[in-house]
């Protein structure tokens, strides 16, 4: 095992060496090409992962990117929707919010202490409503604020974003379950008690 973790540090080195002769060339043309743009995809979500910041959920709420020092200063509502997708890391359907309400109720209840009930319900109402484009302003919302304090690469794993699965029924019914999910892996998420 130990010559092998040497050798692959060996190739890592012989790569770094020709990326640097390719790049003193001004051949990025061909070090992109031999890369692959799939694998610099890869890479760049990998270099992502290096930069995640545990998220704290303080007992009052509040969202702290502790690796950061920073807050992530949201409305109740907002942090509503964002602890309720936190929940389901397999992922919700927009469509099927409704089967959520009370959970949601719950969260938002919780996130806006000081807000009318009839309010709150009325908020969730119109979250939950398919024919409503609340859950989508909610989530642009979410989206905007993870966006204003890191790069996109990085944001992308603190947002809710979608996700479509494929799925086969038989062998002529293909349907699709177009999922929202935050895909922050879950050990970064720290609650107080």
């Amino acid at each position: 095992m130990e010559d092998r973790l040497n050798t692959m540090e060996e190739v890592a080195e012989q790569v770094r060496i020709l990326a640097r002769q390719l790049q003193a060339a001004g051949r990025k043309d061909l070090l992109l090409k031999a890369i692959g743009a799939p694998m610099l995809e890869e890479l760049r979500i990998e270099a992502a992962r290096a930069k995640l910041s545990r998220l704290l959920i303080t007992k009052d709420y509040r969202f702290i990117l502790t690796d950061y020092q920073k807050e992530v200063e949201l409305q109740p509502v907002h942090k509503a929707v964002y602890l309720l997708f936190l929940a389901h890391p397999e992922g919700i359907e927009f469509k099927r919010l409704g089967d959520y309400r009370e959970e949601l109720t719950r969260y938002y209840m919780a996130t806006a202490k000081l807000m009318d009930k009839e309010k709150i319900i009325e908020g969730v109402d119109h979250l939950v409503n398919p024919l409503d484009n609340a859950i989508n302003e909610k989530c642009s919302r979410i989206k905007k604020v993870f966006l204003d304090m890191m790069d996109e690469y990085t944001a992308s794993y603190y947002i809710i974003s979608g996700h479509t699965q494929k799925h086969i029924e038989g062998s002529s019914r293909v349907w699709y379950e177009r999922l929202k999910v935050i895909t922050l892996p879950r050990e970064y998420v720290v609650r107080q008690g």
